[in-house]
Parts: C-alpha cells; sequence; structure tokens
C-alpha cells in the first residue's frame, strides 16, 4: 500500500524578477510556505527502527532544510541576467543567483530536481505546494511530470 507523506517549511526570502512588467521587477520578499509530499511504502521489517514509516519525518526536514530552506531563507534571489545583480554582488547581504527566473514556478521546478535526488530509492516525490502570498501558490506534481 502507498501512502503519502507531507511536510510544511517556512521561509522569508527576496527576489526580483528580471525585466517584467509589474510590481514585482523591484526586489521584494515573501513569507514562503513550502509543502513537500512525498509517495512509498511503509517499511515493514521488524527490527528496522523505521519500522511502518515511509521515511522518517526528521529526514525529510534534513534534506529539504539542506537543499531549499537553509539556502534561501533571508536570501536576495536573482537571475543571472538581471541589470542589478554586479552592485547587488558587492553589497554585503546574502544572495542566491540562479540560471532562471525566480518565479514561484520555477523554484518549484528547482526544489523538485534538488529534493528528489536526495529522497531514498523506494521513496518517490509525489507533490510541491509553494505559497508566495497568503492566497497565491503554485504546484508541481510527480504525476503531471512523468
Amino acid at each position: 500500500m502507498k501512502i503519502r507523506l507531507t511536510k510544511e517549511f517556512n521561509f522569508e526570502m527576496s527576489h526580483v524578477l528580471h525585466d517584467y512588467d509589474g510590481l514585482c521587477r523591484n526586489i521584494h520578499g515573501h513569507s514562503y510556505r513550502l509543502f513537500v509530499t512525498i509517495l512509498g511504502e511503509p517499511i515493514d521489517e521488524k527490527h528496522n527502527p523505521k519500522n511502518g514509516m515511509v521515511m522518517d519525518f526528521g529526514e525529510l526536514k534534513a534534506i529539504v532544510f539542506n537543499q531549499i530552506v537553509d539556502r534561501l531563507d533571508h536570501a536576495l534571489v536573482i537571475p543571472n541576467d538581471s541589470t542589478m545583480l554586479s552592485h547587488l554582488k558587492s553589497c554585503d547581504t546574502k544572495l542566491v543567483i540562479t540560471d532562471y527566473q525566480p518565479t514561484c514556478e520555477n523554484l518549484l521546478i528547482d526544489f523538485a530536481k534538488r529534493i528528489s535526488s536526495q529522497l531514498p530509492q523506494n521513496v518517490t516525490l509525489a507533490r510541491l505546494c509553494l505559497y508566495e502570498t497568503a492566497s497565491s501558490y503554485a504546484e508541481w506534481l510527480q504525476e503531471d511530470n512523468n
């Protein structure tokens, strides 16, 4: 039997959207909420300390913190083709430079690759949901990307 597990993560991040035609072309920030859902079968080994678990929530937390939260929390994320980049590199700030426009959608694509590559073999990433505001989010589903 397959089971889905979901864990929520929160982080603060600012970004700028290069050449965007709206307000988000300016440096601004969000309080992000990330929901990570994995899929797998519970371990069925009586002497395994993880018996009955698809994956230990602590192990999932460690992966997501290492790959996403620690890297992006309180950072300014900016695409490598932004005209602001040369000035911002000289500032004393946590700067993350991407090779993509740091939209909610593109962040999810990046997150999916990073998290999937770290999961145990018997566990798959099933869903990511990233809230950029309290009422706006993007969603990535494995079933849409097979």
